[in-house]
């Protein structure tokens, strides 16, 4: 008995309870991170398509957060909160739970060991689970750029004013149909995919290499932090200019077509967008509320990873417990 008891305490995670782990961890997370989220928002939509001399409602991130602290309160700053943590779930919930065993099979498919961190099969992967939970969530996501980019006292951009999640879902159906709910789903996939693909690969990566030179230990929450840290710079620089491009499509006006069909005034796709917001505002105008991007990326980076693995070892360590109390 005591011979086979190693075996039983080594069992790996099933992808359903590694979803779970990440949506509980990415819901912790996003608390703390919303608010830049909803600065970040503001910022990009702020002198849309307009050459300079346009007028600036906000100067900085942190003129975001005053102004709308002092104009709308503890309400303003969480604005589209609720679906927030729908998406979350979906999103990081796929990114967290799927990564691993895309990745181990696109090693097998290869003809490589399951366990052997290939940086090519690692972005792939990434990659691959990002663009599957930004599938999922699209329709969360969409209502979330849209409520808080909704300022009653400063507005910037097309306004959209929905009561909540539900109220959104519903507006946007009758009015859009269910076309409408997976609308700007091409620049999701982007977005998602661009920051997936570096996320978890320089997570583990770091990780990697501080436990293999001995310069931190496994399993020790600085470790987490470290690598979580630089994971949230990397994914910052690579997924900026798509999540501007995602905000804009989101939140653009829509017209109903010779066809019936609703459509975006401004943009067609994102590449449309990233070249149409080149043209009129630079490469700045992609680059619009980096700084609020990285106060959101940053720490949600850091405690969605960090909560993520610490959840992951809680629970293991409790679901060993019960395989030894069976035993």
């Amino acid at each position: 008995m005591s011979s086979q008891q190693p075996r039983r305490n080594v069992r790996p995670l099933s992808t359903a309870e590694g979803f779970v782990c990440g949506g509980i961890a990415a819901c912790i997370a996003v608390t703390v991170s919303n608010p830049a989220e909803v600065a970040k928002t503001r910022l990009q939509l702020q002198g849309e398509l307009a050459k300079d001399g346009a007028v600036k409602v906000y100067r900085n991130a942190l003129d975001v957060f005053a102004k709308t602290y002092k104009n709308e309160g503890i309400r303003g700053m969480q604005r589209g909160l609720g679906p927030a943590y729908t998406y979350q779930i979906l999103l990081n919930g796929s990114r967290l739970g799927f990564y691993e065993p895309f990745r181990q099979n696109f090693n097998k498919f290869i003809g490589r060991p399951a366990e052997e961190q290939i940086p090519i099969t690692s972005v792939i992967a990434g990659a691959t689970s990002g663009a599957v939970g930004a599938s999922l969530g699209n329709p969360l996501f969409l209502i979330k750029a849209r409520m808080q980019a909704y300022s009653p006292a400063l507005p910037v951009g097309a306004q959209h004013y929905y009561k909540n999640g539900f109220d959104a879902l519903a507006t946007i159906y009758r009015a859009e149909g269910a076309r409408g709910l997976v609308r700007g789903i091409d620049a999701a996939i982007l977005r998602t995919s661009m920051g997936s693909s570096v996320q978890l690969p320089s997570y583990n990566f770091t990780k990697n290499q501080l436990i293999k030179h001995d310069i931190m230990p496994a399993n020790s929450t600085w470790t987490f932090l470290v690598s979580s840290t630089i994971s949230g710079m990397c994914v910052c620089v690579a997924m900026q200019p798509a999540d501007t491009a995602l905000t804009r499509m989101y939140n653009q006006p829509t017209i109903r077509g010779p066809d019936g069909r609703s459509k975006g005034t401004l943009y067609k796709n994102p590449i449309d967008c990233l070249w149409k917001t080149f043209k009129a505002e630079g490469v700045r105008g992609w680059y619009k509320g980096s700084t609020a991007h990285f106060m959101r990326i940053a720490p949600h980076t850091i405690i969605t990873l960090t909560a993520n693995d610490l959840i992951i070892n809680l629970y293991m360590k409790a679901k060993n417990c019960g395989l030894e109390d069976d035993s």
